[in-house]
């Protein structure tokens, strides 16, 4: 089996919500061949989240596209284009990132003035 090679995969952020794949496929069709796109959605709704995954040929073909395309306007918002990250970053990011909330101490109740402590 064929090992996943790395740093072909883009992450585009900031998508508008009226841009299409074929808009994507486009735009990104200038700095090589693209593999597949996958614009993400609401599990719930199905409604486009305004980002996606897109995938590129080889690495010098994403290369030019995130150096290329990062800031490039498409529909009506200035895109924002990276590499993704693999699932191990993604986890390792949350894992490092959650706090630790200390444990919370419970407080006596007060006894209004005037009234005797029952025992």
């Amino acid at each position: 089996m064929k090992a996943k090679t790395k740093g072909k995969d883009i992450f585009v952020a900031d998508i508008s919500f009226e841009a299409t794949e074929e808009d994507l496929h486009k735009l990104f069709s200038v700095c090589g061949t693209v593999r597949s796109i996958n614009m993400v959605t609401d599990s719930k709704g199905g409604q486009f989240k305004g980002i996606a995954f897109i995938r590129m040929a080889t690495d010098a073909e994403t290369k030019d596209a995130i150096n290329m395309l990062d800031g490039t306007r498409l529909v009506d918002r200035c895109i924002t284009v990276s590499v993704a990250k693999t699932k191990e970053e993604m986890s390792s990011l949350t894992t490092t990132a959650v706090p630790e909330i200390p444990e919370r101490r419970t407080r006596r109740k007060r006894v209004p003035k005037g009234r005797k402590k029952v025992r």
